[in-house]
């Protein structure tokens, strides 16, 4: 999972720091564009994924005491933050879909698209671990002992976080 998870990261980067060079060569462009974001949404987002990361990590803290029900019920909670999560960009995205915003709509719609589309399926697959990790917990497969999956999957929502915990400063809000 780590392999997966730092191969995760450098592709994400390779994609931010394509963002940050195609960005210095359109400013005025980006900046215009930015504009037409929704920040609170963003910003709620970020809350949510971060208050998901919190909850997670109470998963583990559960299971590491061996307590397999409370891990579940930490661990469906943090699944309730990315379903928010997930609710809201999907908004989001009906509204720029909406306007006729695509991806070749400019160099900014493409890249926030991209971005934000890549991390949104990124969250999805962290709610699919987390439910499976929660649904493990609940019937007793996993122990004090035994947990490496519940930390696994763990690992991957916390690696979900901190790419929105970039992407949305970069994306939404940096001029």
């Amino acid at each position: 999972m780590w392999f997966f998870i730092l191969a995760e990261l450098l592709v994400f980067g390779l994609f931010f720091v394509a963002y940050a060079v195609t960005r210095a060569k359109h400013r005025d462009l980006f900046a215009t564009m930015q504009a037409t974001l929704d920040t609170t949404s963003g910003a709620i987002n970020t809350a949510l994924l971060l208050t998901g990361s919190y909850l997670v990590v109470r998963a583990v803290q559960a299971i590491q005491l061996g307590r397999g029900r409370h891990c579940a019920q930490w661990l469906v909670a943090g699944w309730g933050c990315g379903a928010v999560f997930v609710m809201i960009k999907l908004a989001e995205f009906a509204d720029k879909l909406g306007a006729g915003v695509t991806l070749s709509s400019n160099v900014f719609y493409m890249f926030y698209l991209s971005l934000t589309f890549f991390h949104f399926l990124h969250v999805l697959l962290g709610m699919v671990i987390l439910a499976a990790c929660a649904w493990k917990a609940w019937q007793g497969g996993y122990s004090q002992a035994d947990h490496a999956g519940v930390e696994t999957g763990a690992a991957y929502w916390h690696m979900v976080d901190l790419v929105w915990v970039v992407l949305f400063p970069l994306v939404y809000v940096m001029r």
